[in-house]
């Protein structure tokens, strides 16, 4: 299984645990990902605010060079698929816009190639079979709240991998691996990322509503797999406690990082040092058992 790989800007800086990790897990299933040569910004999050036409053409170019690879887009980054995956559902059903942009590249896209998140990717029936064949460790006593956020299954209708208002691929992809996934009401809510900078006091409220729902709901850790989403659920995590006057300290993991650790692929372990929240209490509360 091949696909083409485009990383996004957050996958090679901030987020580079979620990029690094993604590669070794596809490895480890025997998923080959190439990356998209002379990839450019998708244009997230800016882009659809400021110029329609250029937040299309944006992932277009990156579209067009894949489909001169010959294979389908895998795009971890929960905004950068979401870009991505919306460009590729205009340009199909909108020939003059789509004729347009093309005539300004030089790799045209035509719709012979779509766009998947690598939560679709990794959690497809025949993908989490082959994760359970390869387990060597479960995540018992490990108990995540699997956070999806918006930008990966809204709107619904442009990306339709999963129910937009009860996702179940992450807590699937937890099961597999012998986690126990709390059932809470915050999964699919914003945490406002987009807004960190411009408008902080809303996005600390935001992420203090998910960490304290998912905390009285059991959970000893939350599981993602968007970026903007790790970085403020992480980094919020003092100011949003101090607002709501509760401890809401929580060790933050990508999927990617879960189901290397379960799989125990070499080197996973190394990104847990660069989170920015200790993860030590969810990892201690594994119990161990091999398999």
């Amino acid at each position: 299984m091949k696909y083409a790989y485009f990383p996004g800007c957050s996958l090679e800086s901030t987020g580079r645990e979620f990029g690094e990790s993604t590669h070794l897990v596809a490895d480890e299933l025997g998923i080959e990902l190439v990356e998209i040569p002379d990839w450019n910004c998708c244009g997230a999050t800016s882009a659809h605010n400021l110029d329609h036409r250029l937040s299309v053409a944006l992932p277009a170019r990156n579209l067009g060079i894949a489909e001169s690879m010959g294979v389908d887009v895998v795009a971890p980054c929960a905004a950068c698929y979401n870009r991505m995956r919306g460009a590729e559902v205009e340009l199909r059903g909108n020939t003059a816009m789509r004729d347009g942009i093309n005539a300004d590249l030089e790799k045209p896209f035509t719709g012979a190639v779509t766009v998947k998140s690598a939560l679709e990717v990794f959690t497809a029936p025949e993908m989490l079979e082959n994760v359970e064949s390869k387990l060597r460790k479960h995540l018992k006593g490990l108990k995540p709240a699997c956070y999806y956020g918006c930008l990966l299954i809204r709107p619904p209708k442009v990306l339709g991998f999963d129910d937009a208002e009860a996702p179940r691929s992450l807590d699937l992809a937890m099961e597999t691996v012998g986690a126990e996934p709390v059932d809470w009401h915050f999964k699919n809510e914003c945490c406002g990322a987009s807004f960190g900078i411009a408008k902080s006091d809303i996005v600390v409220k935001l992420t203090g509503d998910i960490l304290s729902n998912a905390k009285k709901n059991g959970a000893n850790c939350i599981v993602t797999a968007c970026p903007l989403c790790m970085t403020n659920l992480e980094m919020r995590q003092g100011a949003a406690g101090k607002l709501r006057g509760e401890d809401l300290t929580m060790p933050i993991f990508y999927f990617t990082e879960l189901l290397g650790l379960a799989m125990e692929v070499p080197g996973v372990k190394k990104y847990f040092a660069s989170h920015l929240v200790d993860v030590n209490p969810a990892i201690d509360a594994i119990e161990a058992v091999t398999v």
